[in-house]
């Protein structure tokens, strides 16, 4: 930068924790940084970044910009807007499962028929399932946007890549509050319909929601501990961005890399669990298709790696290990793969959902 006496002001090169970009790891297992071997925190179009500039003076002398860092309590500010926007996406999604049981089209009324008839009784369970919706779509929001920010850079992609970071924070942040609003409503639902004493049926829904093995129903066998899995590896892999400067960059960026395996658990949590995908039709059909958009990023993602070290070159230039090597095939290999599995899905129609309703379809956890 230069000062109205055109004297040049070295920009100050960033500290060794500081050198990882926000969304450099965004989008789970993927992301190692957004340029070629040079990694920043700078948010230099947001203001909120973790790196240091100048600034330019307006009178006659130079003034430097205070280094800003990116903190937990600035995002949670940053997030408000994007957080009534999910609020506003769960309520519309509560009434359209509201108004689909009332009138019996839910597969919901399949599988639990006592809900469709009093289904103001049920408003609780049917919150948590919004919930649970619009979590899995902010999640799904969030991996797209660090896919986007952590490879090479779209032309299309107008948005400033600060821009993109801070929203990439904020919807991470609130992804983690959707999935506890989901947990938390679900076990109000298991307290409100339980005939034993409030911390009899309190000390249940608590074990039954948020302790791996605790519930011990149907299909809930398998489904509420990947949801659990989902939960207890989200909250700490979205926080941790907050403390990297302690634990190291490095260590951070191959801890977050593990957020690809929350938003897995995420999707099959809902195709297990969700009564209404629990059958063939467009609900299902829709989250099989959300996933074309991630895998089609993170196929891309490999295939043009932002840094020249991550990029396949011919075995013999290899600058690692053999293995090392092979390892990043297989890895494009298997992006591939899914990519080819998904489109076979889709047109095939053959998505695992249940052709038609069980024999009984009466609930095996119903405390009343």
């Amino acid at each position: 930068m230069r000062t109205n006496t055109e004297q040049a002001v070295p920009e100050p090169e960033p500290t060794r924790g500081e050198e990882l970009s926000p969304a450099s790891a965004a989008g789970g297992a993927v992301v190692d940084g957004p340029a070629d071997g040079a990694d920043t925190d700078t948010d230099t179009g947001a203001g909120t970044g973790t790196g240091a500039g100048t600034g330019t003076g307006t009178g006659t002398g130079t003034r430097e910009r205070t280094p800003t860092r990116v903190t937990l309590r600035s995002d949670l500010r940053a997030s408000t807007v994007d957080g009534l926007i999910a609020l506003i996406v769960t309520g519309a999604v509560f009434a359209l499962l509201y108004a689909r049981i009332r009138s019996r089209a839910s597969s919901t009324a399949t599988v639990m028929p006592f809900m469709a008839d009093d289904p103001g009784g049920f408003w609780m369970y049917f919150l948590s399932q919004a919930f649970g919706w619009s979590a899995l779509l902010w999640a799904w929001g969030t991996v797209v946007l660090g896919l986007l920010l952590s490879g090479a850079r779209p032309a299309w992609l107008r948005i400033p890549a600060p821009r993109l970071e801070r929203l990439h924070r904020t919807t991470s942040l609130n992804t983690i509050a959707l999935i506890v609003a989901h947990a938390l409503f679900f076990a109000a639902e298991l307290i409100n319909h339980d005939t034993d004493s409030w911390y009899g049926s309190t000390w249940t829904a608590f074990v039954e929601s948020f302790v791996p093995g605790g519930y011990a129903s149907g299909t809930g066998r398998i489904a509420i501990p990947v949801g659990q899995a989902a939960l207890y590896l989200a909250i700490p892999l979205g926080l941790l961005f907050y403390v990297r400067h302690r634990i190291g960059a490095r260590a951070w960026r191959v801890m977050h890399r593990f957020v690809i395996v929350v938003y897995v658990l995420s999707v099959w949590h809902t195709l297990l669990y969700g009564t209404n995908v629990w059958y063939d039709g467009w609900f299902r059909t829709s989250v099989w298709l959300l996933q074309l958009p991630i895998a089609a990023l993170f196929l891309a993602r490999l295939l043009r790696p932002a840094r020249r070290s991550q990029r396949l070159a011919a075995p013999g230039a290899h600058p690692g290990s053999k293995a090392g090597w092979s390892l990043r095939l297989t890895g494009r290999l298997l992006a591939a793969g899914t990519l080819a599995v998904l489109l076979a899905v889709l047109i095939t129609g053959r998505d695992g959902g249940r052709a038609e309703p069980p024999a009984d379809t009466s609930s095996t956890h119903n405390h009343d």
